[in-house]
């Protein structure tokens, strides 16, 4: 196939959902499928008001166009709804191309966050957005189930992995961590309003609290908890360091889709500890035994009270934790993403011939 990707989230982010592409064209492309980038990277960009690290396209209708044009390719996956990817979209009604689209981050829960309004004020152009394409992938059935409820029935199930050369449990510590009083609770993520941080850093457990990431409140937080230890970002061998080094990974974000760092920790041998919410229930499970309740032993625990969740989660098995974590697979997702796309590219066969 000849695939059209489209995103507005794209290096030099850092986080799940340029790690999810990325990881995923790489697979791709290594099974001779044939890829086109579009990315802010090749625009003139603005940083979004209130977090300028995050760069979008300024006006990229016309360009975007042209390169789809001249790619001309079987299929395009719109991978967000920003600048580029009503571009994208734009062009694929205009010229009868299908499209699959996916729901990598909530954004009316984001948005709802950022201004104080109700979600629901936000879902219109969530429906409007991904309405006419063909599948909108998403990585969990809470998920699929929840854009089913706002009128989104074609949801398509696109799972995460991990590089198991990376994400396991044999790393030394992290020379930094390594001295540091126990039990050692570690959140990866970008350090951003919408990720809950300060449920972690309020909650009353004795050990020290480390935190892995840039963003926003970045500075804020550094300021409001000069106890606890803010190390930036990190990323290949360091992050997977920083995970074998700690006893618990905290994971206080309400409005994830899935929580891609939720199975590295895991990996590395680390149990979760979260919120019952989609994301969490999806890979740790309501009671810590996996999302389909089979686990042999906990690999975490989901409280609403984050200090019991911590507290359980530092008694489960990090064997069993490791097990579970390794067990989410690239190779899968990457079927999953080619099928889905390559449905939309027969259905759009079939029509012509008929």
């Amino acid at each position: 196939m000849k695939i059209a990707l489209c995103t507005d989230a794209w290096h030099p982010q850092v986080n799940g959902v340029v790690r999810t592409l990325a990881t995923t064209i790489e697979r791709v492309t290594a099974r001779g499928h044939g890829v086109m980038l579009v990315t802010p990277n090749q625009f003139f960009t603005f940083g979004l008001p209130g977090y300028r690290e995050i760069r979008l396209a300024m006006l990229p209708r016309f360009r975007t166009r042209r390169m789809l044009r001249d790619f001309d390719p079987d299929i395009v996956h719109i991978a967000t709804e920003g600048p580029i990817g009503w571009a994208a979209r734009g062009w694929c009604k205009a010229n009868g191309v299908p499209f699959t689209s996916a729901f990598h981050t909530r954004f009316p829960d984001y948005a709802a966050v950022r201004t104080g309004l109700s979600a629901d004020r936000f879902w219109p152009i969530m429906r409007r957005f991904h309405a006419a394409s063909h599948a909108v992938l998403v990585s969990t059935p809470t998920l699929a189930a929840e854009l089913a409820g706002h009128g989104l029935s074609q949801a398509t199930p696109w799972s995460r992995g991990i590089d198991a050369n990376l994400f396991h449990p044999g790393h030394a510590p992290l020379d930094v961590l390594a001295d540091l009083p126990r039990p050692i609770m570690l959140n990866v993520g970008r350090v951003a309003v919408e990720k809950n941080l300060g449920a972690f850093l309020d909650a009353d457990v004795p050990g020290t609290k480390v935190v892995v990431g840039h963003g926003p409140d970045l500075a804020q937080l550094r300021a409001r908890y000069p106890q606890v230890r803010f190390l930036g970002a990190l990323s290949g061998t360091p992050l997977a360091q920083a995970y074998c080094s700690a006893d618990v990974f905290v994971f206080p974000s309400r409005t994830d889709t899935f929580g891609l760092v939720m199975i590295e920790a895991m990996a590395c041998g680390l149990p979760v500890a979260a919120y019952p919410v989609p994301g969490p229930i999806d890979v740790v499970g309501v009671n810590g035994l996996g999302p389909d309740g089979n686990l042999a032993q906990p690999v975490g625990a989901l409280e609403e009270d984050l200090t019991k969740s911590i507290t359980a989660a530092l008694a489960c098995s990090r064997e069993a934790a490791a097990a579970h974590g390794g067990s989410y697979s690239w190779d899968h997702a990457t079927d999953q993403f080619l099928g889905a796309l390559g449905s939309a590219v027969r259905t759009r066969t079939i029509s012509r011939a008929a």
